[in-house]
This record gives structure tokens, sequence and C-alpha cells, in this order.
């Protein structure tokens, strides 16, 4: 019976973890040398390799040493921790990768965390020991001190150290002897993560993830935790409720390279995919035909953010989208919920009004996102977080912002966080730049981003992750300006625009179509403004010298999806079609 390693590869966004994957299927020779090689193969996705994240957990299996190596890859952001949490769970050990100069982040310390709980062995690897003022060593004793916070076994804190550079390809046990290759690594593997136990007994295997294909319907994934599982065989389902459901397995796969081999039966230790199971969920256990017995169901974080999601129903309404109606956007949210864990959607006493209850703006804006690419027109309204009732106390949710800026901007970003009634924690020099560290109410990191990073130049690196409920702390005052809104529906004029300059910034360009409520640009003062920008100039056959001067107009103020979910207010929606993003007021009387 061949040895099995189960590895979850966990890091902060961008240190480095799919470049790390990759160089191990280069070392494992899995992918054909004929074919065109593509970088970060794992981040298949196009929003993944636009934004340069990781958003779902993939596998991936080596062969190294006649021991199979089962490679998970999983989300780095806090706003997944749906997928992080459930990924950990067919591991048996981790790799904690660390920027060799950022050292351990926020989210980093959110995912060990919850690797720790589980009881997983380590390995950490210093990545991008080739950066300038890196610290390999003190970012060692940091990964240490973190793991001590995390309450972590003695076990667990005598952990194997690697040092090495993804992108040039090379991994060492001395961060001053490069290597030609990651051959230490994956001998670490070997040695330190402890082989995946084959449990004799009656099969169990639990559903922890899950695809979905066109033909065969839905995938599930999971490892058998005990016992083995054979195809063409009938078990039981165990569900959430209790109740047992009778299925049978029409096909097994094992992960093998980048993708699956079919096999007859998957021995406890190994993570597989099963097809022809209909109706399950995550957590759900595929057990014994005769004596089914359920494993402990996984726990999830519960969504901290909602929006309303509603039909578009504004003047340029089916225009660029393909889907549009309320059906069209009712199937496409509760197919969602099907395969996104931390995601939940309620019906409201109107059937084109859905309530979505997510982990966080970027959560959110992923699926919104994804649903304009597929060809949907919605209307979104402003992000609310989610109050709890606690032992009688008004509770809302907490986060940990962690911000690096230079010195001598730091004070900015700490006016701008105690606005919003953040708490300053930490406040310690890191290289040339402030380290500074909050607690801070969910509500107010709403639209924050844009505001510190306007106020450092652009300097700020900024992260956050869920801490926990705790008391509500009221009311904050928000520097809210007024929107400029159309007052009619055509095409803007440049002429109108460059007039109208003086009074705030624009969020068209000339000769763009505008419709009466939509949002086109801020206001400098306080209160909306309704203007007309469709107004040409009146023609005369009299040409006065100095009056035919060409307009001057500043370029339009771009916002990216994100932007705009955290700029619209209470009383706007922000339209997402395929092709454009608008705000509108949702009721707009001249």
């Amino acid at each position: 019976m061949q040895s099995i390693r189960n590895i979850a590869i966990i890091a902060h966004v961008d240190h480095g973890k799919t470049t790390l994957v990759d160089k191990i299927i280069d070392q494992a020779k899995i992918l054909d040398e004929r074919k065109e090689r593509t970088d970060l193969l794992l981040d298949n996705n196009d929003l993944e390799r636009e934004r340069g994240i990781t958003i779902l957990s993939k596998n991936v299996s080596v062969n190294y040493k006649d021991v199979k190596i089962n490679v998970i890859d999983t989300p780095g952001h806090a706003d997944f921790g749906g997928e992080v949490e459930r990924v950990l769970k067919m591991a048996d050990g981790v790799l904690l990768l660390v920027d060799a100069f950022e050292g351990p982040m926020p989210q980093t310390r959110f995912v060990l965390g919850k690797a720790i709980e589980l009881g997983l062995t380590p390995i950490v690897v210093v990545n991008k020991v080739d950066k300038e003022n890196c610290t390999p060593d003190l970012v060692h004793e940091k990964v240490f001190d973190l793991m001590f916070a995390l309450e972590a076994t003695e076990e667990q804190l005598d952990f194997t150290t690697i040092y090495g550079s993804a992108k040039n390809g090379w991994m060492s046990t001395d961060w001053q002897e490069p290597k030609e290759d990651i051959i230490d690594l994956l001998d670490a593997v070997i040695e330190t993560i402890p082989e995946a136990p084959y449990r004799e007994g009656s099969p169990q295997m639990q559903i922890t993830s899950l695809d979905y294909s066109s033909f065969k319907g839905r995938i599930a994934i999971g490892r058998v935790y005990r016992g083995d599982l054979e195809k063409n065989k009938d078990y039981m389902l165990c569900k959430a409720d209790g109740t047992t459901k009778k299925v049978r397995i029409k096909e097994l796969h094992v992960f093998e390279g980048m993708g699956k081999a079919e096999a007859d039966k998957v021995r406890s230790g190994d993570i597989c995919a099963v097809t022809g199971i209909d109706d399950f969920e995550i957590g759900d256990t595929i057990a014994d035909l005769e004596a089914p017995e359920a494993l402990p169901r996984i726990e999830v974080d519960q969504p901290t953010m909602s929006m309303l999601f509603t039909i578009n129903n504004s003047p340029f309404f089916g225009k660029e989208g393909k889907f549009v109606t309320s059906r069209h956007l009712r199937d496409r949210l509760f197919k969602e919920m099907e395969k996104n864990l931390a995601l939940r959607v309620d019906e409201t006493d109107t059937e084109d009004k859905f309530n979505v209850f997510g982990r966080g703006i970027l959560h959110l804006s992923v699926l919104i996102e994804t649903m304009r690419r597929e060809g949907y027109e919605l209307q979104v309204g402003r992000p609310q977080v989610i109050l709890k009732d606690i032992d009688g106390v008004k509770c809302e949710p907490y986060e940990t912002l962690s911000i690096d800026v230079p010195e001598d901007v730091a004070s900015k970003a700490i006016n701008l966080v105690t606005l919003r009634k953040g708490d300053l924690l930490v406040m310690e020099p890191k290289g040339d730049l402030q380290h500074l560290e909050f607690n801070i109410p969910s509500r107010g990191l709403i639209g924050l981003r844009n505001k510190i990073l306007t106020a450092t130049a652009g300097q700020a690196i900024i992260n956050h992750r869920f801490s926990e409920y705790g008391p509500y702390k009221g009311e904050f005052s928000e520097d809210l300006k007024g929107a400029i809104v159309s007052s009619e529906t055509g095409k803007a004029t440049a002429y109108a625009i460059d007039r109208l300059q003086d009074r705030g910034n624009f969020f068209i360009d000339p000769n763009q179509e505008i419709y009466k409520g939509q949002v086109v640009g801020e206001n400098s003062k306080d209160g909306d403004l309704a203007v007309n920008l469709i107004k040409g100039k009146k023609l005369t056959n009299v040409r006065a010298s100095g009056s035919d001067d060409g307009v001057k107009i500043a370029p339009k103020i771009d916002f990216s999806l994100e932007e705009c979910m955290e700029y619209i207010r209470v009383d706007e929606y922000l339209e997402v079609t395929p092709e454009s993003l608008r705000m509108r007021k949702i009721n707009f009387v001249k």
C-alpha cells in the first residue's frame, strides 16, 4: 500500500503559495513538456489570475520517492474562511508560507489558528529570501512567537523551517546557501508530516468540498476517514438533521497530477472525488449501509455582512445583460449556495429582492463579479454589518486592522481609524515603515481603505481579519459629501460638464449615456445636487472672440467594483451589468 502525505499550504495573500505549488509540480515532472506552460497553474479562474489571489481551494497530487503527496492550495484571505476551514480537515500537516520581509500577517494568523486547533503538524517555509532588506531569522522568531500565542503544543512548536525563493525555484535548510531545486522541501514533507493512517473498519468519508460538472452533476470531494470506498456499491448518506439516505457511488476519482484518475477503490487516508450522489451538503458523511456512523459536522464561521440583491429596474435595464429577471437572479443565488459555504441567501417579502449574507466585502464582490461576467444584470444595496443580540447586549462584529505606513504619514492613518471608533493596539517600527494594529468595528472599515490610501498617497499596506463580536460602539460621524445627480436622460455633453466642474468631481466622460437619477459625481458640499448634463451650447451665427475656447475637463474618477460597493449611500443602489457599473438614487424626485 502506497504511503500518503496530505498537506495544505497556508499563507497570506500574495506570499507565493500558488507559485510554490507550480514549482512542486515542475519538480515532480507532472506536466507534458510538449505543451505550452503558464504560470500560476492552480489559479485557473479568470478572477483569481487578475487579482492574484486564490479564491477556491484546489487539489494537486505528486509522487516523490514512491510517496503520494496530496497538496491542497488554500485561499489566504479571511473572507474565504469558509473554504479554508473545511480544507484543513483533509490534511495531516500544513506548509506555512511566510514572506521573508513582511513576516506573519493578520490573515496568516487566522488560518494558522485553525490548523493548530486541528492539531496539524506545521512546516514553516520562509519565502522570498532574495528580497531586499529581508530578515529571515527575525521572521522565524516571529512565527515561533505567533504559534506560542496561538497555544500550539510542544510538538507543533518544534517545527522544521525551510528557506528559499519559490519564484527562483529553490529551497534550502539554510537561507545563506541557495540550492538548485526544492528537494529539501519535499524531503522535509516526507520526514516530518505524519503518514495518513489507514484505519480499519466500516467506511466513513466526510464531504468537505464540492465540484460541479455539467455532465455528471455535483461531485463530492473529501478524505476517506476509515475503511475503503468502492465504486458501484451502496452506502448511507448521513445528513445534518440526523436522517440517512441510501446512495450509490457511480464513479470514484483520486487526484493525480493536475487532474483526476478513475479508481475502483479508495483507501482511508486518501482524498477522492465521488460522483453519483445527489442532494448532499458539505459536512455530510458517506457511511456503511448496514451500520452508518456520522462524523462530527464541520462548523463554518458565520457571515458578518449582508447586502440586498435585486433585479435591475433602471432606465437602461436589459441593454447589456442576458439574465435580467428575478427568476434568473434567484436560481443563480441558490445555485451559488450549493458550493459557497459561507454564503447565505434569505428571501424577502417581495420576490425580486434577496438578502445575501457573506464574510466581507471581498467575498460578496467576487460573487457579484462572477455573476456579471456570466451575463447577469442586477442591483445591490449598501453593505450592512450583521448585528446580534448576545445575552441582552446589542453586539457587532469587530476586526483586527493592520496598517504598514511610512512614519511621516502614520498620524493621518491613525486619525482616520480613530474617527471610525478604532482603538490603537500596537505601534512599532518595521524596517522603514511604521506597523499599526487596531481593533475596529467592521462597519468602520466600509469605505476606509480609499480614505487611508488617499491620505497616505497610496503608500499604506492595509489588511484586516474578523476577530469577534463585541458590544455595539454607537454611531460615528462620517464626513459624507453629497452626490451630483443627473436630472435628465441622454448623452452628457462636454460643455455641460465643463461648466459644472467647480461643483465637484465627476464619474462620467463626455458623450456617455446617462439617465435621470444616476449619480454622476461627488458634490464638493453636503447635500445632493441635481444637474442637467445633457444641455448643449446654444449656437448663434455671431462668433465672438474668446467664446470658442476648447473645454478642459478633468479626468473622471474610476471606481472598481469594491470601491463602488463601499461608496454608495443608504438611499442608493449600485447597478451592475456585464459592461458597466452605475450608481443611482433609489427614489429620485427632481
